[in-house]
């Protein structure tokens, strides 16, 4: 095989690789957030998600989950309306909103997160431990992917 026949077969194998990848992940990802008995919609635990690591304004968290700002609106206003987050005027300008996560919202998003753990985690209990170690590569790798 010449060299750039050699090149071509490796930019192919790595191409139908990122297919292969992005449609596990996708999938893995859509099996833990979309579980049955989700104590919140995916979309509202990414926001409070994001809320327990700063406060933000709406269109800031808009900017963030990529949609618009009517949807953000509808959003917070949910959380609003369960407990889940609180809005306060900005001091500085008040005109603008921040948003807090309360402690009800803080217990939610923990009990979501250690619901899908435990969903991976009963998955993973079927795997060797061969392939634990494999599988704790590549969560080293894709971290490394996803952070570039």
């Amino acid at each position: 095989m010449s060299g750039s026949s050699v090149g071509s077969a490796v930019a192919t194998d790595r191409r139908q690789l990122a297919a292969e990848l992005r449609a596990v992940c996708m999938r893995v990802s859509r099996r833990t957030r979309f579980a049955k008995d989700a104590l919140v919609p995916p979309h509202q635990a990414s926001v409070l998600g994001k809320l327990t690591e700063k406060v933000l304004t709406p269109r800031e968290l808009a900017d963030i989950e990529c949609v618009s700002a009517p949807s953000m609106t509808r959003t917070v206003g949910c959380l609003v309306d369960k407990g889940l987050v609180r809005r306060e005027a900005d001091p500085s300008d008040g005109r603008q909103v921040r948003l807090f996560i309360t402690e009800q919202g803080r217990t939610t998003i923990a009990q979501v997160r250690a619901h899908r753990d435990e969903w991976m985690l009963e998955r993973l209990s079927a795997l060797s431990e061969e392939e634990c170690a494999v599988l704790e590569q590549a969560q080293e790798i894709l971290g490394r992917v996803v952070a570039a």
